[in-house]
């Protein structure tokens, strides 16, 4: 089995689709019944189990997941495009943050700031060197700052996420600088 193509489509079914596999995403917490998802990947990729979605979750370098206490329960920490609370509480974001894209939503951004497109949040990083790595998965790389400290004390709220991203609704134009790469 291939753990990469196996975490993709958990990762699909924890953030965007649950309907694939038919298992419900809890609102609160953006849980999933643990064999319930086993099952529902099983039929995809036969022979996946607990011990394979153990391996998963413990090798992703990103940490795009995480069990509850006793792993009846698992999720995805960020990134959903489904309607769910993910019970994160606001915290204060440092001075700055940094935001990877692509080069060719630069023109889009610099007319709209960063908006969340099919998720429920923006994604900044905390250095430079992931922002870029992020973008890269986008074409040629490009990196804003967010002056993210200003703009938690013009009122708006931020989070992290458990894997360490930070997370906010938007990014509006005059918390931006263009950086490159």
């Amino acid at each position: 089995m291939n753990l990469k193509s196996a975490s993709i489509y958990m990762s699909r079914i924890l953030r965007h689709e649950p309907e694939l596999i038919d298992i419900k995403i809890e609102y609160h917490g953006a849980w999933a019944n643990t064999n319930e998802l086993i099952n529902g990947i099983s039929r995809k990729f036969k022979g996946f189990n607990m011990e394979i979605l153990e391996k998963i979750v413990a090798q992703d370098q990103k940490q795009r997941y995480a069990f509850n206490e006793d792993k009846t329960k698992i999720r995805a920490n960020q990134g959903h495009s489904i309607n769910v609370d993910m019970g994160y509480e606001p915290k204060t974001p440092p001075e700055i943050l940094y935001h990877g894209t692509g080069r060719k939503s630069v023109e889009y951004i610099d007319k709209e700031g960063l908006t969340p497109q099919n998720r429920l949040y923006v994604h900044l990083s905390l250095d430079k060197e992931t922002a870029i790595k992020v973008g890269s998965r986008h074409g040629s790389p490009f990196v804003y700052v967010v002056l993210a400290g200003i703009m938690h004390r013009d009122g708006y709220e931020f989070y992290q996420a458990d894997n360490g991203v930070w997370l906010t609704k938007s990014v509006p134009l005059k918390y931006l600088k263009k950086i490159g790469k």
